[in-house]
């Protein structure tokens, strides 16, 4: 089985690439979305400056979303592990001004084939509104 890409639309972020860098490469500001997190889906939730681990209903153990490679200001690289397939994301940042930074997600997964044509869609979307969730984050209050 061979990895499929998907990757986000492009957003803009009016703030400057270090200091979102500074936000998003420190998991443990996740911990702003804590009241977004749905407590009837999400059963365990552990998070510490690098990892975040889970337990969400429906799958039988705990997966943990692990910071594996950072370029400063640039990307960010996760690994995934203890799912059934194998998954990897990055956010790459690119500053186009003082004040004005693109992001975009990327998915790296072996999907299998059976269940890509269920799931690409519903992919597709969650990067999208993921990246403009990160474009509304306010990070000025966050570093």
């Amino acid at each position: 089985m061979s990895a499929t890409k998907y990757e986000s639309k492009i957003g803009q972020i009016l703030h400057n690439d270090q200091k979102i860098f500074a936000v998003l490469s420190n998991l443990e500001n996740l911990n702003h979305f804590a009241e977004l997190i749905p407590k009837d889906k999400v059963k365990e939730l552990e998070i510490t400056s690098d990892c975040i681990r889970i337990k969400v209903d429906g799958l039988a153990q705990k997966f943990s979303i692990r910071i594996v490679e950072k370029e400063e200001y640039k990307t960010i690289k996760f690994g995934m592990e203890n799912l059934p397939m194998d998954v990897n994301m990055w956010i790459q940042l690119k500053s186009v001004d003082e004040q004005d930074t693109r992001i975009k997600l990327t998915i790296k997964a072996d999907i299998p084939m059976m269940f890509r044509m269920m799931f690409e869609k519903k992919l597709q979307q969650g990067l999208d509104q993921a990246v403009d969730m990160l474009c509304q984050v306010p990070y000025h209050q966050w570093v």
